[in-house]
């Protein structure tokens, strides 16, 4: 297998610990770790307290399971398979679904990983273009033109990464039925879910919606616990659970034991932990539409409907990447072009889960305000 560079990790390992203010994480503010110990019930701090530091089982720990199954509506513990982040999952599920051979439909802009591991596997990938003239939204016609008799999985991403773009409940039961009449295997990478701005714009999980529907989730981003590294698989599809079993051997074999216990604690008290999550975002969003508003004709961006980021685009006749790259020199704030994901659009990802955001945004503002009047 020969994967290429990722664009996007090896942007941040050159600048992400450089920059003094990332105004593209696309994460929401880490919790502290007293914080999210003090939302422990007292039967869970023992656990904490008590715990060795030995090998934990390798589908992940049975409370933990349970409590990731509580997040839908039809999986059980039993359907779920906990990873070392949503990219062990992503690797996992290519390598055991395809061959080459197989054909794959995976939209663009993207994480790369969601067509690069498919594209290493074997597989052709077709990508299909989401475009901001249509608010970045997947459209099911492309979908069924995409299709073929090969199609072993369609992967979609609700809210999308790096958009924030999330698809209305026609569109995404549209798109449910063409997997189940094509064969072709539905992946939702859901890591955003639960960050939806109207909670009654939340989709139904692909685990709930198709016996062999697969959900990708993870701690990072929605639960704004990136450094766990705890991610899973969720699919009613036992057999399928079995062969990423079996995969997972050969990488983790196991997760991490404190990791696994605090991802529990945030899980049992995830009302609290989204609550908190969830006021930051909204805190943030008026400021963005404010700067946008002021900035008409310079910026422009489709607001997203969920996540913690957005994909503006610079309209002034500057390359992003030359433009991201002096704003980070002169003034520490970093910006993500829109390059690291295949877009030659001039757009940028810009981030609004952190809570230092009104100073990044000021800096840009500024630095605006000296180069592109």
């Amino acid at each position: 297998m020969h994967l290429n560079d990722f664009a996007l990790e090896r942007f941040f390992a050159r600048w992400e610990f450089r920059a003094e203010l990332l105004l593209c994480a696309s994460d929401v503010e880490g919790w502290p770790m007293a914080e999210l110990l003090e939302l422990a019930s007292e039967e869970d701090r023992r656990r904490w307290d008590d715990l060795r530091l030995g090998y934990t089982e390798s589908p992940g720990d049975p409370p933990l399971r349970a409590a990731i199954a509580g997040l839908y509506d039809r999986v059980s513990a039993d359907d779920v398979l906990v990873f070392s982040g949503a990219e062990e999952a992503i690797f996992a599920l290519h390598n055991v679904l395809l061959e080459p051979g197989d054909h794959a439909v995976v939209i663009q802009p993207a994480y790369q990983s969601l067509a690069e591991v498919a594209r290493a596997a074997g597989a052709e990938v077709t990508r299909l273009e989401l475009r901001e003239s249509d608010g970045w939204r997947l459209d099911p016609d492309e979908v069924r033109a995409a299709l073929r008799p090969n199609t072993r999985l369609i992967l979609a991403n609700e809210p999308h990464n790096p958009t924030g773009a999330l698809s209305d409940r026609a569109t995404f039961d549209r798109v449910v039925k063409l997997a189940a009449e094509s064969g072709g295997r539905l992946i939702v990478d859901e890591v955003y879910r639960f960050l939806e701005f109207d909670p009654a714009d939340r989709l139904p999980a692909a685990a709930d919606a198709l016996p062999t529907g697969v959900s990708i989730g993870v701690m990072s981003k929605s639960f704004a616990l990136a450094g766990l590294r705890i991610g899973w698989v969720a699919t009613r599809d036992r057999e399928l659970l079995a062969r990423l079993a079996a995969f997972k051997d050969y990488t983790t074999i196991c997760n991490s034991a404190p990791a696994e216990v605090l991802a529990l604690i945030a899980l049992r008290a995830r009302d609290r932990v989204l609550a908190r999550n969830r006021a930051i975002v909204e805190a943030n969003l008026p400021l963005l539409d404010a700067f946008f508003h002021r900035w008409a004709g310079t910026f422009e961006w489709v607001r997203p409907r969920g996540g913690s980021i957005g994909f503006p685009r610079l309209l002034a006749d500057i390359p992003i990447d030359r433009f991201a790259e002096d704003l980070v020199s002169q003034t520490g704030v970093l910006l993500l072009p829109g390059t690291v994901f295949g877009d030659p659009s001039n757009h940028f990802r810009i981030g609004f889960g952190r809570t230092n955001m009104p100073a990044a945004l000021e800096r840009l503002g500024s630095y605006a305000e000296r180069t592109l009047h």
